[in-house]
């Protein structure tokens, strides 16, 4: 019998978070970010399962953050445009680009120059990436236009065009920062007419002065909230991963009977603990406080006692019903219909989703699921 921890992947909750942005941003076309191994919920198949979508509601493009991950779905049989967000890392990458048909960012003096050396027999599509705010990678404003100039009047780049940035503070209720940055890229995209790709997830979910000609959802494509404070849109994201195990063993203990290393809980009333399989071998985050919760058959309960690498423990005192074999969800939807947010989870682990979904490690299997 197989270990029980299984990362179970719902493609039609992709595809409903996927056609939620689109909703939203009604004017804009959205690209999809599945950067990441599509956040840990494998690249080739949640590409795969947007572009089956229908003609008209399937992604313009996808976006990814290096080659090495636009090759993996090349070769994963995904035919959709793809932008490389952080462009060449090597001016030897670009024949591989053209090679790809992939669209590509570009950040940095280096990448023009290469860029305007270079001789593709077809155009490639340039998102010339602007630092309004975000002070990672891009141009500074002042140097855009030149930028730009050169650019288009490249015939090998001038016929797909577009300015890009970040914004560093979308997900936050204070949008003072937020505004500048927005004004920043209004000013630039008037000034050179140019199409305008700024909003994250956030911004997609709460800011739609900010949608212009694209969108690209990342994290809200997979069920995790980004916002400070979650929004009616937000609300109805729909979670994609539910990492579920099962009891595998169960202790009855006596008041101050302690529990895993440590012994950092301790029974505070006659208790029933019931070992799970999944620790931080499997990527669950060892920081997990005691009171981390967690659905066992269903019901909510707690974490008690520090994660260990292959197994935790929660309280399943007030669950008499738990035994081996008892459904666990960390996170996710339960078989029996409640839902575990993995923004929640990660709170108690003081990170944030994208660590805990990312970070789901390859012994884990994905088993991925169709509701038809």
């Amino acid at each position: 019998m197989a270990r029980p921890l299984v990362a179970d992947i719902d493609l039609d909750a992709l595809c409903h978070n996927y056609a939620l942005a689109r909703e939203l941003a009604n004017r804009s076309r959205a690209l999809a970010v599945i950067k990441a191994d599509a956040y840990g919920h494998g690249a080739v198949e949640s590409a795969s399962a947007l572009e089956s979508l229908p003609e008209g509601q399937r992604p313009p493009a996808l976006a990814v953050a290096c080659l090495e991950e636009a090759e993996a779905l090349r070769k994963g049989g995904i035919e959709t445009p793809i932008v490389l967000l952080e462009g060449i890392f090597e001016t030897q990458e670009l024949s591989r680009v053209e090679a790809l048909g992939l669209w590509m960012a570009v950040h940095s003096e280096w990448q023009v120059e290469a860029l305007l050396s270079y001789r593709p027999a077809r155009p490639i599509p340039v998102w010339l990436k602007v630092d309004s705010g975000m002070h990672r990678l891009g141009f500074p404003p002042e140097q855009v236009p030149a930028v730009w100039a050169r650019l288009v009047t490249a015939p090998q780049y001038a016929t797909d065009l577009q300015l890009m940035s970040h914004f560093a503070t979308a997900d936050a209720l204070d949008s003072a920062y937020f505004d500048r940055q927005l004004e920043c890229m209004r000013a630039l995209a008037e000034r050179l007419g140019a199409p305008l790709c700024l909003a994250n997830s956030p911004a997609t979910l709460a800011r739609p002065q900010a949608h212009g000609s694209w969108v690209r959802p990342g994290v809200m494509l997979y069920g995790s909230d980004p916002l400070e404070r979650p929004s009616a849109a937000s609300r109805r994201l729909e979670p994609v991963m539910t990492l579920r195990s099962e009891i595998i063993a169960v202790r009855d203990l006596a008041v101050g009977e302690p529990v895993g290393y440590a012994g950092r809980w301790r029974a505070p009333r006659p208790s029933r603990i019931a070992v799970v399989a999944c620790g931080y071998g499997d990527g669950y985050d060892r920081h997990a406080v005691d009171g981390t919760p967690v659905l066992v058959a269903g019901k909510r309960t707690v974490l008690a006692g520090k994660v260990s690498m292959d197994m935790l423990t929660v309280d399943v005192t007030d669950i008499p019903e738990a035994d081996i074999g008892t459904e666990v969800v960390l996170w996710g939807r339960s078989r029996y219909g409640a839902v575990l947010s993995v923004d929640e989870v990660a709170r108690y682990c003081d990170t944030i989703s994208y660590t805990l979904l990312t970070g789901i490690l390859p012994r884990v299997p994905r088993r991925y699921r169709r509701r038809a």
